[in-house]
């Protein structure tokens, strides 16, 4: 395995030179130069290193698939999320959207990215443990953000590759001839890391100093807390089927109702929304999010021509799933019409770019949100054989959504009838967002079903086979590592 490494350094330097990262680090840069060697021993540079996680992720592009961000786009095209357009000339989403992905015409993937991230932070880890000269509240809690960012990078991994090596230090001699280690495994360490930074992360979202709370109402919501970590532990419980520990942690957010509620459906990816639980800040001047300058089409509906590159639109399969009068579908969904065809693209960002010199920033790309909290807390009481409160969970994302209530139209719904709807919901509520839609059909074992239906489509009738919910690892990471194995299938 090729763990191409990315200089500390260069990623330190990078959150400091961004000028939009001003909120994130609000803190002075080094004096001098630093290295690598030397980048825990100082307060700044030591945020910078950890910033530069959240930055790169900023970064990334929903049609890039090299950055965690781009699973919006690459995962919505996997599943049946959205269409490719053929004009757009992008053979990296084509054979994602074809379901045609194999070892060499993947080399533009998530897998080097993150081991390259998770470097980073094992290197962190390392640095911030061995450090003396950090103030103790700066260090602690970069630890808890170093062993969160750790979790979160494996949880992807491990939903998108299966067994994956868990690399946990920086020493090549190890790294290098590093094996795939079970599914199993990767989850025991998502959960150690997440209970480790619960432990060590503020309650409170911090300011750049990693040291001063924002006041309640005022919080900038882009660096993890404690409960960022307990929002995603209830997540990795919900995906390993521990039922009751999903639901006692998502219960643990979902009661913080000073720093959190549900919001009308035109605020909810607004900045600092109470909605939201983790934010990314955006770093580019003139963009809000990617989302929204890459989704939106143009005049011109999907294509590559002069008003840009917009080469997806939202599936057939995708609209036809929305109950009528479901406000989400005329809030959240737009649309245009090109010779007498009507393409429609995901609008939950509305804030394309602007060539203003400081336009206002007034959209950030949500990580996680509330909703998923009553979804994931629905699914694990339906499982439990709590029918009474899943359904009030449910409801509550429906009564928003302005649809009739399960409590008032079929209160005696059966637990697997229950659950399907659960399953449907978070598809509406989460379409083309960080990938929900392909994770829970893999999850729930409901993939082969939908995609040996929708993959013809997509292909011109090519055959849809299981062992496709997994992506493939590219060629050349396999001959950098004798002990690496292709992902089965492949």
């Amino acid at each position: 395995m090729n763990f191409k490494v990315i200089s500390v350094l260069t990623l330190v330097l990078t959150a400091f030179i961004l000028p939009s990262c001003k909120k994130l680090v609000e803190v002075d840069g080094p004096a001098t130069s630093v290295s690598s060697k030397n980048v825990y021993n100082n307060d700044a540079t030591a945020i910078g290193a950890i910033t530069s996680l959240y930055v790169n992720l900023s970064n990334g592009s929903p049609i890039n698939s090299q950055e965690l961000t781009g699973l919006s786009c690459i995962a919505g095209l996997s599943a049946d999320e959205f269409d490719y357009y053929s004009g757009a000339g992008s053979q990296t989403l084509a054979v994602y959207f074809q379901n045609a992905l194999n070892s060499t015409n993947v080399s533009n993937d998530f897998w080097r990215t993150i081991y390259q991230r998770l470097y980073v932070v094992n290197e962190a880890l390392e640095g911030l443990g061995s450090s003396t000269k950090l103030t103790p509240r700066v260090k602690q809690d970069l630890t808890g953000e170093a062993y969160f960012m750790r979790a979160f990078y494996y949880f992807y991994l491990v939903n998108l590759y299966g067994d994956v090596p868990l690399v946990l230090s920086t020493d090549y001699t190890v790294n290098a001839v590093i094996k795939r280690s079970p599914k199993v495994l990767v989850y025991s360490q998502i959960v150690a890391d997440l209970k480790e930074a619960q432990s060590l992360l503020n309650d409170f979202y911090l300011k750049g100093d990693v040291i001063t709370a924002y006041p309640v109402g005022f919080e900038e919501r882009v660096r993890p807390n404690k409960c960022v970590a307990t929002a995603f532990l209830a997540r990795t419980y919900l995906y390993m089927g521990e039922w009751t520990n999903a639901e006692i942690q998502t219960t643990n957010v979902l009661t913080n109702t000073t720093q959190f509620h549900l919001e009308p459906l035109n605020e909810v990816f607004l900045k600092n929304s109470y909605e939201a639980i983790w934010q990314l800040q955006p770093t580019q001047n003139g963009f809000n999010t990617q989302e929204a300058n890459t989704f939106i089409l143009s005049a011109e509906g999907p294509s590559n021509g002069a008003s840009g590159n917009y080469p997806v639109y939202i599936s057939n399969e995708l609209i036809k799933d929305f109950e009528i009068g479901d406000q989400r579908k005329t809030s959240w969904i737009g649309s245009v019409s090109v010779k007498n065809t009507t393409y429609y693209y995901p609008y939950k960002y509305r804030v394309k770019y602007s060539s203003v010199t400081n336009a206002p920033i007034t959209e950030y790309n949500t990580i996680m949100r509330l909703a998923e909290l009553y979804l994931i807390r629905a699914e694990s009481r339906a499982r439990l054989g709590n029918l009474t409160n899943a359904i009030s969970d449910i409801d509550q994302i429906r009564n928003r959504a302005g649809l009739p209530l399960v409590k008032d139209t079929n209160p005696n719904i059966s637990q697997e009838d229950l659950l399907t709807l659960i399953l449907k919901e978070k598809r509406i509520e989460f379409f083309t967002e960080w990938g929900h839609r392909w994770l829970d059909l893999k999850r729930t074992g409901k993939v082969d079903e939908v995609m040996a239906k929708v993959t013809p489509k997509k292909s011109n009738g090519g055959e849809w086979k299981s062992y496709q919910q997994y992506y493939p690892i590219w060629s050349y990471e396999l001959q950098s590592n004798p002990n690496l194995i292709q992902t089965q299938g492949y």
